[in-house]
């Protein structure tokens, strides 16, 4: 039986409040979901984030047809090369009239539906993706006219609109709007870290396991670790753990480094709030109860609700804000080659390399790795703003172009010239050695600034400082940093100059 519509879901959209899946009818109504090579191969992806999706997809294009929904499914081994010529394909079996999809949520892959209608005979509709607690068109309202963006005012107006840790009189529990400077301990093993439960895997899963090792054998990713939901309810179940047994750690340490755990207190679920296993309104409200029921510090709580309510949101909004021409922004005119053992993680580093063999191994680093141990890294060392944003996109499960982008060019990298965040996030190795005990395992010193055991990452923080301090004078937050390696003697500034000069000819190979 022909339909009238077929509706498009893309493997970041897997839930039932997708715009497209709201109002369709099993009755009139396909529903197309494809494992394509073109969004599969645009960069390296690890083969957790490919397993993921892969495997979420089949999983949801079930419910689905537990529902009575027509799914035509599109499988990788079966070769097909692109989302349109998936959908060029289910139009003509299905008969469909027309094509619904929401939008998504890469500027590259919007332009490119948008020119379908062109190539289709029936018409092509394109939705607004309402699963975003801000839309576009929100967040350009709350930027128009402000002469810098900054996050801390953009999340006060998304607590107010959504009536979250809020007093009877509408002012932020506890009177303060921000607990950040309470989430900042370091890591020296205070406290037990709980073992994390795995999530089953079953033949679903089992199946494309089988088929990215096949298919994608020299994408980072060591699958037989793979633990990640896969389904909304396994992914709420993940939730409901953390929510027991490590939001109330997880304020406290959540810009800790630590030998011992990749996952720490961390909540885990920012791929499943990408692909639409978890809604982050729900995920916030779940936050607030435990920390009226006693569970947990406010800091935690409101810690937490800032990275989804404030910061993901945010960061979309300057994504569209700013693109197309975001990606091609570079403050700092940064172009070193990226290092083959980005690939590898073979360095003397031990912060660094515990991050990065932890990224291409699972997927999975949290905040404080990846900017202030991967990103301040290349940063300091001026590494080719494309090559460190590709790296980024390929190698992280829950990384999409529109919280990847802004999330390494603008934080990490400093390169759109403040639009994203108010200071370069440089550090030294001192830094690193306050937030962890990866100091302790590592041949270099972070005491030393210079010599053989000198961390490098104090040589190239003062590196950088002196061949960007034209433009971090005019920095507010950078001024006085500048102004004190001013006053340095001038012998003292040159060895360290000379030094970095030294470890950059020489780490970067």
């Amino acid at each position: 039986m022909s339909k009238q519509t077929l509706r498009l879901v893309l493997g970041d959209q897997l839930s039932l409040a997708n715009p497209v899946l709201v109002n369709a009818d099993p009755e009139r109504d396909c529903i197309l979901l494809a494992e394509v090579a073109e969004e599969a191969g645009y960069v390296k992806h690890n083969r957790h984030k490919i397993v993921l999706i892969f495997s979420a997809m089949r999983h949801f294009a079930e419910a689905l047809r537990e529902r009575g929904f027509d799914v035509v499914y599109r499988s990788f081994d079966e070769g097909v090369a692109s989302l349109f010529e998936a959908v060029e394909g289910a139009l003509a079996d299905s008969g469909a009239e027309a094509l619904l999809v929401t939008a998504p949520g890469e500027y590259r892959l919007l332009v490119e539906m948008q020119s379908w209608g062109a190539k289709l005979d029936g018409s092509v509709v394109i939705q607004d993706d309402d699963r975003f607690l801000s839309s576009v068109e929100d967040f350009e309202s709350w930027a128009d006219g402000r002469k810098q963006f900054r996050m801390e005012y953009f999340y006060r107006e998304m607590r107010r609109r959504y009536n979250l840790l809020l007093d009877s009189d509408g002012e932020p529990e506890g009177g303060k709007w921000n607990y950040d400077a309470d989430n900042r301990s370091g890591w020296r093993s205070q406290v037990e870290v709980p073992e994390r439960p795995s999530v089953a895997i079953d033949t679903i899963t089992a199946d494309v396991i089988e088929l990215v090792e096949d298919y994608f054998p020299d994408n980072p990713g060591k699958l037989s670790d793979f633990r990640l939901a896969v389904t909304s309810v396994d992914a709420q179940a993940q939730f409901d753990w953390f929510c027991h047994y490590a939001l109330e750690n997880f304020g406290t340490y959540q810009d800790a480094l630590a030998e011992e755990s990749p996952w720490m207190f961390h909540g885990l679920i920012s791929m499943y709030l990408n692909i639409g296993l978890l809604e982050p309104l729900a995920v916030c409200k779940q936050v607030e109860s435990a920390w009226r029921e006693g569970h947990c510090s406010l800091a935690g709580a409101e810690g937490f609700i800032r990275q989804v309510l404030g910061w993901r949101e945010y960061v979309r909004g300057i994504y569209w804000h700013a693109m197309p021409g975001y990606a091609e922004r570079n403050t700092f005119d940064a172009s070193r080659p990226l290092p083959s053992w980005f690939w590898s993680g073979d360095t003397d580093m031990r912060c660094l390399s515990q991050a990065l063999t932890q990224s291409l191994d699972l997927g999975y680093a949290h905040h404080i790795q990846r900017l202030m141990v991967i990103g301040n890294f290349a940063l300091l060392t001026g590494l080719d703003v494309g090559e460190v944003c590709d790296w980024y996109l390929a190698v992280y499960v829950d990384a999409f172009e529109w919280v990847e982008l802004p999330n390494t060019l603008g934080m990490a990298l400093h390169g759109d010239k403040g639009l994203m965040a108010s200071k370069p996030y440089a550090a030294s190795g001192k830094y690193i050695q306050r937030q962890g005990n990866h100091c302790s395992a590592c041949r270099y010193d972070p005491k030393q600034t210079t010599g053989e055991n000198a961390c490098p990452y104090n040589s190239l923080y003062w590196h950088f400082i002196d061949r960007h301090q034209d433009y971090l004078t005019k920095n507010s937050r950078m001024g006085l940093i500048v102004g004190g390696w001013k006053k340095r003697a001038s012998d003292d500034r040159q060895a360290i100059v000379e030094w970095g000069d030294r470890i950059l000819a020489t780490i970067l190979d």
